[in-house]
């Protein structure tokens, strides 16, 4: 019997102890979340037996156990608190991960090869989670949403895969860029940080998993699909170009007009941080960041370069700016 979406993307593969989420255990995954490499020798070669079932064994061997049903929201001051709800994101937030469940629930769906299905039915479960944890911090905080207009299965599941892969990529590169300003600034609490911290790597490990299963995919498929295939990755980066030339207009279930910002990750710099962060700074945060956040994993396994790529060659003709603000000037950096 075929399984339903919602099937995918709110049981794991495997039955686990509901208590097993214990603080030793959480920390353990935490640190194994970050540090993994293949006991298999030699190259890692995409498209072959070792590399598929490689990028399969990272995702479920650096699982992180933690629940969001048992966070611990940390009580805000007046000023924090007011930082935090007037962030034009929670609405976007919380329907991005709405519509990633789904559509890597669609595809793993969708695919044959048991470890990639194994990889990508997880992939979804922790987007929903990601969903659960926003759920559970917006109510924590009584924070307004819109009400969220519904989730449908998409035509396209391969194209809605790849949407929500590369935008991944392109905004996980940023945000974490942008999460290191809030943490260096003090800007929120570490309390807060922390809380968010695991589901800032598991981004790191979604977009890695995405890498690497296009460059499995490009390697396995008949070559004469490849030229199409290849037209719709450009397509999908020309549609991602096109959504974030401006303010997007969306519309809640209760059919009420919304405008949403697709480019908080890229200017949303004074959103999380009291100091002038230049654009030339920026992107050397985000490239120490992108860096460091992926240093702990197998250095044969893909990773996503089109971000960084374009970061440094934006860099480059960007001019020098040595009086700018520095973070590590401001009170209480780290």
């Amino acid at each position: 019997m075929t399984k339903s979406l919602s099937d995918i993307y709110t049981t794991l593969p495997e039955a686990r102890d509901p208590g097993a989420a214990t603080p030793d255990a959480v920390a353990k995954a935490d640190f194994n979340a970050r540090h993994w490499s293949s006991p298999v020798a030699g190259p890692l070669k995409p498209g072959s037996p070792e590399h598929k079932k490689a990028v399969a064994d990272m995702f479920r061997e650096t699982f992180n156990p933690y629940k969001p049903s048992v966070i611990e929201w940390p009580e805000l001051d007046a000023e924090t608190l007011q930082r935090v709800t007037s962030l034009p994101i929670w609405d976007i937030a919380v329907q991005t991960e709405g519509k990633a469940r789904l559509r890597m629930a669609a595809y793993a769906r969708l695919i044959d090869d048991p470890d990639m299905k194994d990889a990508l039915s997880r992939n979804a479960w922790e987007e929903n989670r990601h969903k659960e944890v926003l759920s559970k911090m917006v109510a924590a905080y009584n924070i307004p949403l819109a009400s969220e207009p519904p989730y449908i299965e998409p035509r396209d599941v391969e194209w809605a895969y790849m949407v929500t892969g590369f935008s991944e990529c392109v905004d996980s590169f940023f945000a974490f860029g942008l999460f290191a300003i809030a943490q260096k600034s003090a800007f929120f609490p570490p309390v807060l940080i922390d809380t968010f911290e695991p589901v800032m790597q598991e981004e790191c490990r979604h977009i890695l998993l995405f890498a690497n299963w296009l460059a499995w995919h490009r390697a396995t498929m008949p070559w004469w699909k490849r030229p199409w295939f290849e037209a719709r990755v450009l397509g999908v980066w020309f549609f991602l170009l096109y959504e974030r030339l401006g303010m997007v207009t969306t519309f809640d279930a209760d059919g009420n007009k919304h405008e949403q910002d697709n480019n908080f990750t890229v200017n949303g710099t004074k959103e999380v941080a009291d100091v002038d962060v230049k654009l030339r700074d920026m992107i050397d945060i985000c490239l120490i960041e992108n860096e460091r956040r992926f240093s702990g994993y197998d250095p044969r396994l893909a990773r996503p370069k089109l971000a960084p790529n374009l970061a440094r060659l934006i860099r480059f003709f960007l001019p020098r700016t040595p009086n700018s603000a520095s973070l590590e000037s401001q009170p209480g950096a780290a």
